[in-house]
């Protein structure tokens, strides 16, 4: 039962919810119907009974010693049809042919109370209506006519079963309209969604946009359009991650390979093999702290965790001794700064990378500690960068001069802006006759 119901459509549900509140409003319009149908009818019984009585006492004489006697009259037959005259006394004066005693009995004390009506079971509904006749003041005789109920009874139940089919009928097609208008109303919400999926599984640059709607659509595309943007940003900070991933990770393993190489491709000495085993060994390390950087700064999505670190021990990886040109440390060498040395390394080594690759003879990296900060300054004496390039080398896949030979995917850098501003930091390129990035890092 409750798995049927979890399966029920909200189309199911609209469409059933209001016909059940245009079926009671049905039910309570045809109770009011044939209540009101059945009052009329009975109203149109007494005026009959009353009208009939009056009519057979235009020919009642009452005599002055209380003697009832009856006028001849042309319609008299007609009359007489289920009426009774009774005396004063509560003697019947005149019967209606066929009455029985059950009839006079009733007859005789309806006409003892005076005006009034009474209901008689006798196989059929009869209904009696007493007229007192008076004089003085005092009721010197009653008329009673009768008339059975069963026409009026009769148009009451045909009624009623009318009234019934044509509810039945109302709320069958109420039911139908309404899950058709149903159905067309929420149509456009399914294509929606389903497009939604689609485009979300193959075209996540698709939206809905502003296209001229009925208000709750609009909203809707709205609401799916903002879920669409965040999965397209989740998809590009995924894709951005790998790439990046794949980045850091290129060099390390380039290094190991080639020595795995070489130990593969000529026997070593002792002294080769201990230093090949150790060139592995640091890349390996270099790839498991490039791992546990970028992994951190994922899990973060907006703050790399705190840390502390001594700068020139965070710098000390920079120094490459097989770089082209000599990279030099420089400043205060107790500075410390508040994020972990492997952060440290990670954002500037791009920065570094880029400096020796430009340098003519040197790159300088220098530390110091200004307005409460640590800002760590990359120099090099190559060509510098012209406005226009700085203001675009943090852009993901950005690339200067993309003919320059190097095989560089424009990841590097934009990995330094994304850790400098996770760390809670900022990182600049100054354009100028030589390369200069500034690093700014919180103070530990």
């Amino acid at each position: 039962m409750s798995g049927r119901c979890a399966r029920t459509s909200l189309r199911t549900r609209l469409s059933w919810s209001a016909t059940l509140v245009v079926a009671l409003w049905v039910l309570l319009l045809a109770v009011g119907a044939n209540a009101l149908l059945a009052r009329v009818l009975a109203g149109q019984a007494d005026d009959v009974l009353q009208a009939r009585a009056e009519a057979v006492a235009q020919t009642v004489d009452v005599a002055t010693d209380g003697t009832v006697t009856v006028l001849d009259a042309r319609d008299d037959q007609a009359l007489d049809v289920g009426t009774w005259i009774i005396d004063g006394a509560g003697g019947i004066v005149e019967r209606p042919p066929g009455s029985t005693d059950t009839l006079d009995r009733r007859a005789v004390d309806l006409a003892a109370q005076g005006a009034g009506t009474v209901d008689v079971d006798t196989g059929q509904t009869v209904r009696l209506r007493a007229l007192p006749l008076s004089d003085d003041g005092q009721q010197v005789a009653a008329v009673v006519t009768s008339t059975s109920l069963s026409p009026y009874q009769q148009i009451e139940r045909t009624a009623l079963l009318g009234s019934i089919g044509v509810a039945l009928l109302l709320v069958v097609v109420v039911h139908l309209v309404l899950r058709a208008n149903v159905t067309r109303a929420l149509r456009p919400v399914q294509d929606m969604s389903t497009q939604a999926g689609r485009w979300s599984a193959d075209d996540t640059d698709r939206r809905f946009g502003d296209d001229p709607r009925p208000a709750e659509l609009a909203e809707l595309a709205g609401t799916l359009d903002q879920l669409l943007d965040r999965q397209a940003a989740v998809l590009r900070h995924e894709q951005r991650f790998t790439e990046e991933l794949s980045h850091e990770l290129r060099t390390p393993l380039a290094r190991a390979q080639a020595e795995i190489d070489l130990l593969r491709a000529q026997p070593r000495d002792a002294r080769e093999l201990a230093d090949a085993h150790a060139a592995v060994d640091r890349s390996t390390r270099a790839m498991a702290s490039i791992l546990e950087t970028m992994l951190s700064a994922a899990r973060s999505s907006e703050a790399v965790s705190p840390g502390r670190a001594r700068l020139v021990d965070a710098l000390a990886p920079l120094a490459d001794p097989d770089a082209r040109v000599p990279v030099v440390l420089t400043g205060d060498p107790d500075l410390v700064v508040g994020v972990d040395a492997d952060v440290v390394v990670r954002a500037l080594a791009p920065v570094v990378d880029n400096a020796v690759r430009f340098a003519a003879t040197r790159v300088e990296v220098h530390g110091e500690a200004r307005a409460g900060r640590v800002v760590v300054t990359v120099l090099d004496d190559g060509t510098g960068l012209t406005p226009q390039v700085a203001a675009r080398v943090f852009d993901p896949g950005f690339r200067g001069d993309p003919a320059d030979g190097h095989g560089g995917a424009g990841l590097g850098l934009a990995l330094t802006r994304r850790l400098a501003l996770a760390a809670g930091g900022t990182v600049v390129a100054v354009p100028g006759d030589h390369g200069r990035v500034e690093v700014t890092l919180p103070r530990g």
